[in-house]
């Protein structure tokens, strides 16, 4: 939008500039560094021989072949439950449906080797499950750990994902079809496989690919509960973080085959939504209706079931945080506040609880600020700068974490830009991994500002730069803020990034407890995650108070 007599050269121009500017330095030229140290030997000539080295020993590529199958399994098992459970909570009344819901959504934002962890306290060779069993049974079962072990954890911390946004299609969805099908004699299960699920189809799929993309980067649940069961971001990391055999540009090669792969996903996923994405108008939308017998019975049990299954983890780091422990590793049966005394109260633990909170409010504030100003750019001030800029803010959306928390170090480990092991490069690295989803959307809330608003204060005297700040900014802030929460909650919960770039000065919560799970110290874990958890309820009950719905269907 270019109003009359505004300079091609103006203050929105010098913006785009700088914000621009920001990102090559901080993502662009950390990722063309690490590709350049994948091609570069020892000696200093360019060579693929890495890349050979990953390829040749059945060691390396099988860590690839074992990420796939674990993604696909959990990505298909996350996909099937998240779809039966959104069908089966808007298709049938279910009692305490609305906290069932914000349930759902509090086990999706907890970090996924919290629940590794928990599953470890539950079903691991000594878990709570497993001894129950073991003396039932008088067997003796080695606990989950590997393949079936990350699949579960996988699976039960994705299909959330999948449910809101296929909760959300079905909010969409005219019921009139699935009337129509019945009419002409189409049975339940008919319905929802020929009406429902071919219309929910283009939603399932994409919410899919995010959680393959999701489930694919991580190395925290493979690491805690993999064993020998090694998958490729374990090997990367080890690769780079080793105590032993360490090989940067190894590493580096790694990277860029993670990106490679990252972004054929990313760019499948662009295809699916342009090639399958349809409106839905609801002349008369689908609504949760009251049955009886014996389909009532189940759909309660199947609800309730997956929901406590769900939900298992965080209620297990909350009940262990309070059982005491002897030397921190075994729990003795009584119950304690000294978990809580060790983490609050003493000066070499509770820094990490201040970090989180400090870094975490450092970077949502450059998220939203950075977020609104190249949203309002990209939608009202088209060019081929800010369409540069819009695909630019979108490279930290594909890159995994780790991968970022590699190349910052790459980048950043000497002059003039040397920040490895402050606190800056831990703020920065933690805004550029949530800056794609507030950017996207503030773009989304800008396309519903009518720009005749800002036109009618510019037209009575308001210049450009105080219509933005005075207007579009204020009519905006509801939306930025709840998108503000929500990303709070995924910063305060960022692991793979903080792992590599953390010293003992900045270290977090999140690292703070692997670090803990790692030494085998479940009291301090379980108390780091409890306090970890009660802040995303908090913020999660924040955020629907700021929206005035229960529901965060997607």
């Amino acid at each position: 939008m270019r109003y009359a007599g505004e300079k091609k050269c103006n203050i929105w121009v010098a913006m785009a500039l700088g914000i621009l500017s920001l990102f090559l330095i901080f993502v662009v030229y950390p990722l063309v560094l690490i590709l350049y140290k994948s091609v570069l030997t020892q000696d200093g000539s360019l060579s693929l021989a890495y890349f050979g080295k990953f390829f040749a020993r059945k060691y390396y590529w099988s860590t690839l072949v074992n990420s796939f199958k674990v993604t696909i399994v959990s990505t298909l098992l996350a996909a099937a439950l998240g779809l039966v459970m959104a069908y089966v909570l808007r298709s049938v009344r279910i009692r305490g449906s609305k906290y069932l819901n914000i349930l759902i959504v509090m086990s999706y934002l907890s970090p996924p080797f919290i629940g590794a962890y928990a599953w470890i306290q539950l079903l691991g060779r000594n878990g709570f499950i497993t001894r129950i069993l073991n003396n039932l049974f008088q067997v003796k079962l080695n606990g989950i750990y590997g393949f079936a072990g990350i699949v579960l954890v996988f699976s039960l911390q994705s299909f959330p994902l999948v449910y809101m946004y296929i909760s959300g299609a079905l909010k969409n969805l005219d019921n009139s079809l699935n009337e129509a099908a019945e009419s002409l004699g189409c049975s339940a299960v008919q319905r929802v496989f020929q009406v429902i699920v071919p219309l929910v189809m283009p939603t399932m799929l994409a919410s899919s690919l995010l959680v393959f993309m999701r489930v694919f980067s991580d190395f925290g649940t493979p690491m805690l509960i993999g064993e020998g069961y090694k998958t490729f971001p374990v090997l990367m990391y080890s690769q780079f973080m080793g105590e032993v055999s360490t090989d940067d540009h190894f590493a580096a090669a790694l990277c860029v085959i993670i990106i490679g792969i990252t972004l054929v996903l990313f760019f499948f996923q662009r295809y699916l939504g342009n090639r399958f994405t349809y409106s839905m108008t609801a002349l008369k939308p689908m609504e949760a209706e009251h049955c009886t017998g014996l389909k009532n019975v189940l759909s309660h049990l199947f609800v309730y079931l997956v929901v406590l299954i769900a939900i298992l983890p965080q209620l297990t780091v909350i009940f262990t945080s309070f059982l005491a422990t002897g030397g921190g590793s075994v729990y003795t049966g009584g119950f304690s506040l000294d978990n809580y005394r060790n983490t609050l109260f003493s000066k070499n633990n509770n820094g990490a609880i201040f970090n989180t909170y400090l870094f975490g409010l450092c970077a949502i504030a450059v998220v939203v600020v950075l977020g609104v100003l190249i949203s309002y750019l990209t939608v009202r001030k088209k060019s081929i700068l800010t369409n540069i800029l819009d695909t630019v803010t979108m490279f930290p959306y594909i890159i995994p974490g780790s991968v970022l928390g590699i190349s910052f170090l790459y980048a950043f480990n000497s002059k003039p830009f040397l920040l490895s092991g402050t606190a800056l490069i831990i703020v920065i690295s933690l805004s550029i991994r949530r800056m794609p989803y507030t950017i996207r959307s503030s773009t989304a809330i800008i396309g519903q500002i009518s720009p005749s608003v800002e036109e009618a204060a510019i037209s009575l005297g308001c210049s450009e730069t105080k219509s933005f700040a005075k207007i579009t900014v204020p009519m905006m802030m509801s939306g930025v803020l709840s998108g503000a929460i929500m990303s709070w909650i995924t910063l305060i919960s960022e692991l793979s990034s903080s792992i590599i770039l953390y010293t003992s000065k900045t270290q977090t919560l999140t690292v703070a407890i692997y670090a803990e799970v790692i030494r085998s110290n479940f009291g301090n874990a379980a108390a780091y995650s409890a306090i970890l958890t009660l802040t995303s309820i908090l913020s999660l009950l924040l955020f629907f108070k700021l929206t005035g719905s229960n529901d965060i269907s997607i």
